[in-house]
């Protein structure tokens, strides 16, 4: 079934459907509130595609289409200044990204959702373009603060939650999902010359980049995920409260989020923080588990 072209939504709402499975957030919502979390969905994926797709292994020779540095930064920057032309009102309507930012602004002024936010994600994509390397958490943290916790904030907005005591859990959720999926993917990260493995913190465990590239998981390297999965638990701890805090479908939802984020570092440490060589992974046979754990501890 076609979108139909009166409809300020459409376009986003198909965009969603065919990359539901990267996002999370938004699975377990109303008909009338689905629209809107599509828009938000639409500017994150678009932005963070624009910024990540076509990476090619620093180990190997470019491949023939892929994208250089200065050519993915230049792209992020010109979705920045349409996104700011059609906030300041400048923008003729007719431009590359007029299916995401039409919409988005209507969703925008109707959950007055601060402009600040969307800045923050794009801040933190163009980071990715241009950093690799991570001297120390703090380094980590702060990327968190900009790639992930934006999005936690904007679906609470858009559910009517505003208050910071719940925007507070949210981000302790999001960092962790960020963090889980960091040790999740250290050997997907690797293919793209990123290492969000703190160096600081590396060292105190001597693991080499040698070590990483070479996909040898050591007694070290094991340990140091170890570190990372405990604290990334006790931050996930920290935002526990939030899904009893909401209301109905919302509270699954997030419960479930919380529940599959630590799920994913019940994984890693099964196979003995080895992620080099193996992927951990939600599948088909986690959803009912998850299902259960999230309608009993929520």
């Amino acid at each position: 079934m076609m979108p139909d072209p009166n409809d300020a939504y459409a376009a986003c709402t198909a965009y969603a459907k065919a990359h539901y499975e990267n996002f999370p957030v938004g699975l377990l919502v109303s008909a009338a509130l689905r629209p809107h979390v599509h828009a938000v969905y639409c500017f994150a994926r678009v932005s963070d595609d624009i910024a990540d797709e076509g990476y090619a292994d620093p180990r190997r020779p470019r491949p023939a289409g892929a994208l250089s540095q200065e050519q993915r930064l230049a792209q992020l920057n010109a979705f920045r200044d349409e996104f700011r032309a059609w906030t300041t009102g400048a923008a003729d309507g007719d431009t590359p990204y007029a299916w995401v930012f039409r919409p988005l602004l209507l969703t925008m002024a109707k959950f007055d959702l601060p402009h600040s936010l969307f800045h923050d994600l794009l801040s933190a994509f163009e980071q990715d373009i241009v950093k690799r390397r991570y001297a120390n958490f703090a380094e980590v943290l702060d990327y968190c603060v900009r790639s992930a916790n934006p999005i936690g904030r904007l679906v609470l907005l858009l559910h009517g939650y505003r208050d910071e005591r719940r925007f507070v859990w949210s981000d302790h959720i999001c960092t962790a999902l960020q963090l889980a999926n960091f040790w999740q993917d250290v050997a997907v990260d690797l293919v793209k010359d990123r290492i969000y493995l703190p160096q600081d913190e590396r060292e105190k465990f001597t693991v080499s980049e040698a070590q990483l590239f070479a996909l040898d998981a050591t007694p070290g390297f094991r340990d140091l995920l170890k570190f990372q999965v405990r604290r990334t638990q006790e931050i996930f701890d920290q935002g526990k409260p939030l899904a009893a805090s909401l209301r109905g479908l919302f509270s699954l939802e997030i419960s479930l989020t919380w529940h599959g984020g630590t799920t994913i570092l019940q994984k890693i440490r099964r196979q003995n923080y080895d992620t080099l060589t193996l992927r951990p992974k939600l599948t088909k046979w986690d959803a009912l588990p998850l299902l259960a754990k999230a309608l009993t501890n929520r």
